[in-house]
């Protein structure tokens, strides 16, 4: 068995979906599933041993991890499951994990009257300069549930490989698959990249719209088990992870969220 997926654990509730979702994906691909939690405290200067009135830090991270593990096997008992901890800030730390993994997945928590998420730094970084492609997922019961998935199209090269990501999660998962074209009245290169998804219209709904991206993702997604979009491209698209675009698609979109990085293009 070659290839793994990776989940970012910290010990939160929060993170039970993520496992869920990393296992599920694990099974599916037909590889192993690695919990990684990064031990943050080691960058400090305080005691990291058992005290009369603590356990320790140590020990704190050594049950996060047990606990991650135990959890992913129940919710996938034939897919194999690793735990580590690894000293470090979590985007260090999932960043140079994301260097020989598959696939990077996070969760997201709640907050608020409104039920709005709160999406880490690590995970924006991540989503930007992962070298694989990075999940986030929404706390809830709802992760696994939805009857399609949704690419989100610009014509450039990270969104490319989302059409290639996304297809193949959709056929592993026998899911239905929507590309959605945000196109500009403006400009000529329109037809350029229509003409390079319309070969999927075999296996994907193509819909093409204009207007602001983030309120057609999210349209568009309403009904979706996985969205898939580019770190960064042109057109409708651009600066995804570091704009208002990115910032939407993160906090509000009602699926996880799988981001296709630059670099994971280039690597």
């Amino acid at each position: 068995m070659t290839g793994r997926v990776v989940v970012g654990i910290d010990g939160r509730p929060d993170c039970e979906n993520a496992i869920r979702w990393g296992a599920a994906e694990a099974a599916a691909r037909g590889v192993g599933l690695d919990l990684v939690h990064a031990f943050v405290w080691a960058e400090f200067r305080v005691p990291l041993g058992p005290s009369d009135l603590a356990p320790g830090l140590r020990a704190q991270a050594d049950q996060i991890v047990a606990e991650a593990v135990a959890l992913a096997r129940k919710f996938e008992p034939g897919v194999p499951v690793t735990g580590s901890q690894v000293d470090g800030f979590p985007s260090a730390v999932l960043h140079a994990e994301s260097r020989t993994a598959d696939l990077i997945v996070l969760g997201s928590r709640v907050t608020g009257r409104l039920l709005g998420l709160v999406v880490s730094s690590a995970s924006i970084e991540l989503s930007a300069h992962a070298h694989c492609p990075v999940v986030v997922v929404r706390p809830g019961d709802d992760a696994l549930v939805g009857s399609r998935v949704v690419i989100g199209y610009d014509g450039s090269s990270p969104a490319d490989a989302a059409v290639e990501f996304g297809l193949a999660y959709a056929r592993r998962h026998e899911l239905s698959a929507r590309i959605v074209a945000v196109l500009d009245d403006a400009d000529d290169d329109d037809q350029d990249l229509l003409a390079a998804i319309r070969p999927h219209a075999h296996e994907a709904e193509i819909v093409e719209v204009t207007g602001h991206p983030s309120e057609l993702l999210l349209e568009w997604s309403a009904d979706a088990q996985l969205l898939v979009v580019g770190s960064r491209g042109r057109g409708g698209f651009a600066g995804l992870l570091l704009g208002s675009v990115s910032q939407t698609m993160l906090h509000q979109a009602p699926c996880p969220v799988a981001v296709i990085p630059h670099v994971a293009v280039e690597s």
